[in-house]
């Protein structure tokens, strides 16, 4: 019945419970929705998030915790670009942030031209950079990152530890990744993600990295399923979806299955008695 026409079933521990964001709006997308030519602009050099942007994070951040959502995350990944670490620590960090020797900020107060004011690590789900998941990489100036060694003293303590290189090797001024090769790249992640132990991850992303990776999905399913899963994303929208393990590529132990037989007893099920009895 696995044919896309009825319901599926698969055993929870081979599933992950999947939290998509788009960042918010970032000062190059206000210019490149008027003008495409605008992207090539050294100006938006790793692109922070406009005012705009802001408000579109603080409406998602109140949407997280009206919802319980933030309560679910065990993990939240994002990209590591300016605006994907600004939506990700305002939407998902903690309050805001007071002095204290023995706990770092998520973001320092004002980073990238915010703003605003420092942001807490407390009282949140752990915060972990990943190339994997950057945007479309080369040529337009938005998507390439600064070193890491200055996000580090913006963004203390996010996670960079997975990132080999501090300067962006990725990142080519005339050679652009090809869609086959960002859908590729986004299927690496996916398959990446089988890795983490965490069951329910939040991941802080970008338009055409979620559209060429998303659009591999869904084939077996009806078409407006289909369309619901890999449409374009506005910026700062969230989008739940489950992903599910059918190659076992995962080594995840079920923690809510239970043997039963405790204490151990005759349990011969009427039915397989009936098919004995009538073979005799």
């Amino acid at each position: 019945m696995d044919n896309g026409a009825g319901p599926s079933l698969y055993p929870l521990h081979r599933c992950k419970t999947l939290h998509l964001v788009r960042h918010a709006q970032g000062i190059h997308n206000v210019d490149g929705d008027k003008n495409y030519k605008a992207y090539l602009s050294p100006e938006y050099f790793d692109a922070h998030l406009t005012p705009l942007g802001w408000q579109q994070v603080d409406n998602l951040r109140k949407h997280v915790h009206a919802s319980g959502l933030l309560k679910k995350i065990d993990l939240v990944i994002t990209s590591p670009l300016l605006r994907t670490m600004q939506t990700a620590v305002g939407v998902f960090g903690g309050e805001g942030y007071t002095d204290r020797m023995d706990l770092l900020p998520l973001m320092v107060a004002n980073a990238g031209n915010s703003g605003r004011s420092a942001i807490s690590s407390l009282n949140c789900p752990p915060i972990i950079a990943v190339e994997l998941c950057r945007e479309h990489l080369g040529v337009h100036p938005c998507d390439k990152r600064r070193n890491i060694s200055d996000y580090q003293f913006l963004f203390p303590a996010v996670d960079f530890s997975l990132i080999e290189s501090d300067e962006d090797v990725l990142w080519q001024a005339n050679v652009r990744e090809t869609k086959e090769e960002v859908a590729a790249r986004g299927m690496k992640f996916m398959n990446w993600l089988w890795t983490r132990k965490e069951k329910e991850i939040a991941i802080v992303t970008h338009s055409g990295f979620l559209f060429h990776t998303l659009t591999a999905f869904g084939n077996d399913c009806h078409p407006s399923v289909k369309i619901e899963i890999c449409k374009h994303f506005a910026n700062c929208e969230l989008r739940s979806m489950v992903i599910v393990d059918r190659s076992m590529t995962g080594s995840d132990l079920p923690t809510t299955n239970y043997p039963g037989k405790i204490p151990p007893g005759p349990d011969l099920p009427s039915d397989v008695f009936n098919e004995n009895s009538s073979e005799k």
